[in-house]
C-alpha cells in the first residue's frame, strides 16, 4: 500500500500530527504497535488528562539545544490547542498554576485526536509492528521515500514521522524503537534518563526520615549551577525510599547523579529571626514552637536528628542550637542515590539530538522526508502540561509544512 504520510505511534504527538495532515488531504496512515491509543494521555492527570499549560513557553524546556523548541511553540500555542478543545465542547478547568485538566476524563482528549483523525480520512493499524525502514534514494515529492515492512504488510510512503514517544512507563508499552531508528539513520542519540521521576536515597542515609512517608508541604528545591540549575517552591511528598511530589518531579528534570539537592523547608520565611523571637518572649517548649511551624512529625525528627531536647523551654534554648536548627531546615543539603527509574518517570530527558533536525518542521537534516516529533526528541517540559504542549507544537509544526494533496501533484 502505498501513503502520502506513515506516523510509527498513536500517541498525543502522533495522532495529532495525522489528523492534521490528513485534513491537509494527505493520505495518512498510524501505525502502533499496541492494542489501545494514546495510554500515555489515557493514565495522565490522574484520568483527567493535563492537556496543557496556559503560560507555556520556551524556558518551561529543557534541552542541549534550548532555542529548538521556539519556533513551533510559537507557531501553536496552548491557546490554539485550547481553542480546539472548546470546540469539541470538552469542559476543563484549571488547577494550578497554569495547568489545565478536563472536567470528566482524559478519554475526551483521545475522542477529540480520534474525531480528528477521521475527518482526516487516516487509516489505523493496530496492533501493528514495524520490522525494517528502508530509504529509497530515487525519491521525489510525489514518489515514495521510504519502504517499511510491517506485520500487515509492505507500505510505501513518501514522508516519514517517528512519534514513538520515551522510555518511561514501559507497562504501557514504551519503546526506544524510535532511538534505534534515528541511529540507523545516523542521528545523535542525547542520552535518554528518566525525567519527573522521585528521587532516592542510601538506606542508611535515609532512615531518619523513612517514619516521615506520607507527610507533605510546601518547599524551595533547588540544584545545578549556571544554565543547568533548576529551583522550584513546589509541594514535596516524603516516601519510605525518599522523596517525591510536584517539587522533587520537577527537580528531578535538572538532577545530575552526584549532585546535592538544596531544600528550604520554611520558604519565605526567616526562620532564625522566628525562633530567636520565641526565645525572647515565650516560655514554650522548643518542640511545640516548631511543631507551630511545621508537621509536628517533621519537627520532631529534626529536633531529634539534632540532638536536641523537644521539652526543653525556650530560654533555655542555645542560642547557636536554634541558629543550626533554622540554618539545617532552611537549607537542608542531601545527595540523591538515584530515581525510582522508567517505572515511574513521567517522561524521558534526552533522545534525538535536536540539532540534526529543523525548528521549523521537524525534519531530519541528514534524512529528506523523515520526520520526528513529541518525546523521542530532546526537548523535555517542566510538569504541568508542558509536555502535553510540546506533542501538539511539534506535531503541528510538522504536518503544517507538508505540501497539500501531494499525491495530487
Amino acid at each position: 500500500m502505498q501513503f502520502d504520510l506513515v506516523v510509527v505511534g498513536a500517541g498525543a504527538a502522533g495522532l495529532f500530527c495525522a489528523g492534521l495532515a490528513g485534513q491537509r488531504g494527505l493520505r495518512v496512515l498510524v501505525i502502533d504497535h499496541a492494542e489501545k491509543v494514546a495510554e500515555k494521555i489515557r493514565i495522565s492527570g490522574g484520568g483527567r488528562c493535563n492537556f496543557t499549560n496556559r503560560d507555556a513557553g520556551p524556558a518551561n524546556f529543557i534541552s542541549n539545544n534550548p532555542a529548538f523548541c521556539r519556533s513551533a511553540l510559537a507557531r501553536y500555542s496552548s491557546q490554539d490547542f485550547i481553542a480546539l478543545v472548546q470546540k469539541h465542547g470538552i469542559a476543563f478547568h484549571e488547577k494550578h498554576k497554569g495547568q489545565l485538566f478536563c472536567d470528566d476524563s482524559a478519554e475526551q482528549i483521545i475522542r477529540m485526536l480520534l474525531d480528528e483523525c477521521e475527518a482526516g480520512g487516516v487509516q489505523r493499524w493496530q496492533p501493528c509492528t514495524v520490522a525494517d525502514v528502508r530509504r529509497m534514494e530515487t525519491a521525489t515529492d510525489a514518489e515514495p521515500a521510504f519502504e517499511l515492512d510491517t506485520s500487515r504488510g509492505r507500505v510505501l510512503t513518501a514522508r516519514l514521522v517517528i512519534a514513538t514517544g520515551g522510555l518511561s512507563i514501559p507497562k504501557i508499552g514504551a519503546s526506544d524503537w524510535g532511538l534505534r531508528l534515528a541511529q540507523r539513520f545516523g542521528h545523535a542519540i542525547v542520552e535518554p534518563r528518566p525525567a519527573l521521576v522521585p528521587l532516592t536515597f542510601d538506606a542508611q542515609q535515609w532512615a531518619p526520615f523513612s517514619a516521615l512517608s506520607g507527610l507533605s508541604l510546601p518547599v524551595v528545591v533547588s540544584t545545578g549551577k549556571g544554565k543547568e540549575k533548576g529551583r522550584f517552591l513546589e509541594d514535596l511528598l516524603f516516601t519510605h525510599r525518599g522523596l517525591s511530589g510536584p517539587a522533587i518531579l520537577q527537580i528531578s528534570s535538572f538532577w545530575q547523579e552526584g549532585q546535592a539537592l538544596q531544600i528550604d523547608l520554611a520558604p519565605e520565611q526567616n526562620l532564625q529571626e522566628q525562633l530567636m523571637g520565641a526565645k525572647s518572649d515565650s516560655k514554650r517548649q522548643l518542640g511545640n514552637v516548631l511543631a507551630a511551624l511545621f508537621p509536628q512529625r517533621l519537627a520532631q525528627a529534626w529536633i531529634e536528628r539534632l540532638g536536641l531536647n523537644s521539652q526543653r523551654s525556650m530560654p533555655e534554648c542555645k542560642d547557636k542550637d536554634l541558629q543550626n536548627l533554622a540554618q539545617q531546615l532552611q537549607a537542608w543539603q542531601l545527595t540523591p542515590n538515584g530515581s525510582e527509574g522508567w517505572r515511574k518517570a513521567e517522561v524521558m530527558r534526552g533522545g534525538v539530538d535536536t540539532r540534526e533536525l529543523s525548528s521549523q518542521t521537524m525534519e531530519s537534516k541528514r534524512v529528506p522526508g523523515l520526520f520526528f516529533i513529541g518525546e523521542v526528541m530532546d526537548v523535555t517540559g517542566w510538569l504541568g502540561g508542558y509536555n502535553f504542549q510540546w506533542a501538539w507544537a511539534s506535531a503541528a509544526a510538522c504536518a503544517n509544512s507538508l505540501p497539500m494533496n501531494l499525491s495530487n501533484q
